[in-house]
């Protein structure tokens, strides 16, 4: 039992992985540089061809729906340095103003969706396009999830961040398919699952265990990806009868 112990104390306390160690008190903040890294690199390859010097030009909704969720990115980066540097009062305070754009993002995220397949189709004479109207769909659906969870357990720090790191990686599937490779091969989520996977293994390094949020809703998101990638991929028929539907 001493010896048992004594393992644990030094673990509490390396400078590096243990509770208080480097990777405990700065994971969240350098994911949330790294999410914005993400959007950078991937957004960098396409911004200026498809939205700031398109032809035919975008339609201003887009321009609205790029400065979401961009402020999110960037929301999510000031929340965690306010976590990281102890204002706990101001995180809370400004949490509602995330609270109000999660709210916005959601019904923009579907606008959006549907105005620009419609867009593809009747300006840019894309066919075929569609079904890929179940990615943003579930993107949407399950950030509003997610974030709404979060907002449910505020109060319980253990839960809401680890809920918010799901939400915000859960809409990197953008930024990694600007990559061709990843996009021609559905990889997407995938590579945002990657990021996700950091935060078991942040909770392996610090805690010698997986946290239950991860245990509980990683399996199940993972099979409604690949739900989601079939029916876009996959084109079953009464999926595109119904993307067909609400195109119009």
């Amino acid at each position: 039992m001493a010896s048992i112990s004594q393992d644990t104390m030094v673990r509490s306390i390396n400078p590096v992985t243990g509770r208080n160690g480097l990777v405990d008190r700065y994971f969240y903040f350098a994911m949330s540089l790294l999410l914005a890294a993400i959007v950078v690199l991937g957004f960098s390859r396409t911004v200026d061809q498809h939205l700031l010097h398109a032809a035919p030009p975008r339609p201003m909704l887009l321009w609205i729906h790029g400065a979401a969720f961009s402020a999110w990115v960037a929301f999510y980066i000031f929340q965690s340095a306010l976590v990281r540097t102890r204002n706990v009062k101001w995180h809370r305070f400004f949490g509602w103003f995330g609270t109000g754009l999660a709210a916005f993002m959601v019904p923009l995220g579907f606008t959006v969706a549907i105005i620009m397949t419609r867009f593809d189709m009747h300006v840019l004479k894309q066919t075929g396009i569609e079904t890929f109207l179940a990615i943003p769909f579930f993107d949407m659906l399950a950030f509003s999830l997610f974030v709404g969870l979060a907002i449910y357990w505020r109060k319980q720090p253990e839960l809401h961040r680890r809920l918010l790191f799901i939400a915000t990686c859960g809409l990197m599937d953008a930024a990694f398919g600007r990559f061709d490779t990843i996009f021609n091969h559905n990889l997407y989520f995938l590579c945002l699952d990657g990021v996700m996977l950091l935060g078991v293994a942040r909770d392996l390094l610090v805690n010698r265990s997986v946290h239950k949020l991860y245990r509980v809703v990683l399996p199940p998101l993972w099979v409604a990806q690949a739900l989601t990638v079939y029916l876009y991929a996959g084109s079953p028929a009464w999926w595109l009868r119904l993307t067909r539907s609400i195109v119009g």
